[in-house]
Order: structure tokens, then C-alpha cells, then sequence
């Protein structure tokens, strides 16, 4: 079984570039009327205390979001817009519960997960929840099985743990199969950067499929290799067209804020043309 838990992560730097482009793809899709649907490979527990033990004992939000209260960037309007009212509660929201809150009559949402404990919690805070599914399953085929939906209309997020190296090859086999289902669908994939060669090899391997306007968005807090996760970033297909410029003018500032130096890391790549 693995062991990951996300309480210990919960509002970190990569939270924060993750929440921001789930919401800022959510809130663009919803501008027209069609329903769509909404699938999270692995859900988690949909939301977390800050003021847990894990919390606290990594310090992560404290070193991530909490630092961008009380000065706010622009380009994290909309984002923290929903998480402050959270925060205030000394929580901090995960994908299911900052979709949840956003669906509209219509709209869909499949939450998969299987670690034992986030699926009890997920199930106890969502299940009842109009619109909402929740799924004991493998997020990987759980996707594979929903799609294409009837509405032709959908926005896929994923987020494994990567404790399973394999997830690195798999998560684009799997984004390619479901692209060749539904063409349209809009896939949210995160990464997490320790190894960079990791990452070059995941590039490449995006690279060789027939996906079409896939984009890259990267946000660091320093250097040093030596401290684990330092910079993470969301590769993603048929973005907004809005998203790729949001990015560049103003994660610079998100990245400076939460580094350790006041250096801003960011990279922005357009790994695949339409």
C-alpha cells in the first residue's frame, strides 16, 4: 500500500500553482452554458487542517500559500479568493472540495482514490454531495472508462504521488489514450520536480505522441537539489488561451514571493503546437 499522505503537503508551492491552474481552466470553461464533467484521477481527501500534526510538523503551507496573504499577486486573484475563506478556518482546500464548490447545475464530478484513510474522508465530505461521485478505483482506468462523456465536455486532473516510478510513463500513456477518446478534453497533468532528468525524459516522452497544444508550466523555490521537491509544474493539454500570458506576467512574482532567495524560477514551454 502506499504511503503517501498529501495532510503533510496540504497549501504548499506546488499546491499553489496546482489550485491556480485547476481554477483558472475551471471558471474559463464555465463561461459557456454546457455542462462538462470534471475527473480527478487521485482525489485525496478534498480537505486538510492546517493546524494538524502533519501540517505542522512540515511547515509547508506556512513556507507556500501562507506567505502570499497579506500581499497578494494579481494573478492568484481568483484563487485566493476561494482559499482565504478556508484559510480563516485554518484549513486548507484540495482539488475535490475547490471543484466541488464551483459546480453548477449540470456539471459533473468523479473523484477517484485509493489510499484507505482519503477515501473515508473524501466519501464522508462529498459523497452526499449533488453531482458528485466518488470512486474506490484506479483513477488511471477510472478515466479511461468515462470518457468519451456525453456532453463531450471535460476537464481531467491529474496528480499522482510519483511514489510508483512507473506513474512517470504511465501518466502519459494514459493522457494519450483518453486524448485519443475525446480530442477536446482539457487534461491538468502535475509533476513534481526532484530529478530533473526525470522530468526531461517525461518531456520527451509527450513529445512522441499524437497529442496536439500541449503546454508547460513550471514554478521553483530555489536550487539546491539536496532539499527534495524545489519546483513542480503542470503539464497541460488545451489550456485556456488566456493561461500560457497569465503565466508569464505574473508567476514570476508567486515564484520570488515563496523562494527562499527572492529568486524567481519560472518556465513556460509550448512542448506541442496545435
Amino acid at each position: 500500500m502506499l504511503s503517501y499522505q498529501h495532510a503533510f503537503h496540504a497549501g504548499n508551492h506546488a499546491d499553489v500553482l496546482k489550485h491556480w491552474c485547476l481554477l483558472e481552466t475551471l471558471l474559463y470553461l464555465q463561461k459557456k452554458d454546457k455542462p462538462f464533467d470534471y475527473i480527478d484521477t487521485h482525489a485525496g481527501d478534498g480537505l486538510y487542517s492546517l493546524k494538524s500534526q502533519a501540517a505542522l510538523k512540515t511547515g509547508e503551507a506556512s513556507a507556500g500559500v501562507l506567505k502570499l496573504i497579506d500581499n497578494q499577486p494579481e494573478v492568484l486573484k481568483n484563487y485566493l479568493d476561494v482559499v482565504l475563506s478556508y484559510i480563516a478556518q485554518h484549513k486548507y482546500p484540495g482539488s475535490p472540495k475547490l471543484v466541488q464548490q464551483h459546480l453548477r447545475s449540470g456539471d459533473h464530478a468523479w473523484f477517484f482514490e485509493m489510499h484507505p484513510q482519503a477515501i473515508t474522508n473524501l466519501q464522508k465530505k462529498l459523497a452526499s454531495k449533488t453531482g458528485c461521485f466518488v470512486k474506490t478505483e484506479d483513477g488511471f482506468k477510472g478515466l479511461l472508462s468515462l470518457l468519451p462523456n456525453k456532453n463531450k465536455r471535460a476537464l481531467v486532473l491529474m496528480d499522482p504521488s510519483y511514489e510508483i516510478k512507473a506513474d512517470y510513463r504511465t501518466v502519459v500513456e494514459t493522457v494519450e489514450k483518453a486524448y485519443k477518446k475525446m480530442p477536446q478534453t482539457v487534461f491538468l497533468l502535475w509533476y513534481p520536480v526532484v530529478d530533473r532528468e526525470q522530468i526531461t525524459q517525461l518531456e520527451k516522452h509527450f513529445k512522441k505522441t499524437v497529442l496536439k497544444n500541449v503546454h508547460l508550466f513550471e514554478m521553483g523555490v530555489a536550487d539546491d537539489a539536496n532539499k527534495g521537491m524545489t519546483a513542480s509544474g503542470m503539464i497541460v493539454v488545451n489550456p485556456p488561451w488566456t493561461l500560457p500570458e497569465q503565466f508569464k506576467s505574473g508567476f514570476g512574482e508567486v515564484s520570488q514571493r515563496l523562494s527562499e532567495d527572492g529568486i524567481a524560477r519560472t518556465r513556460y514551454e509550448l512542448l506541442i503546437a496545435e
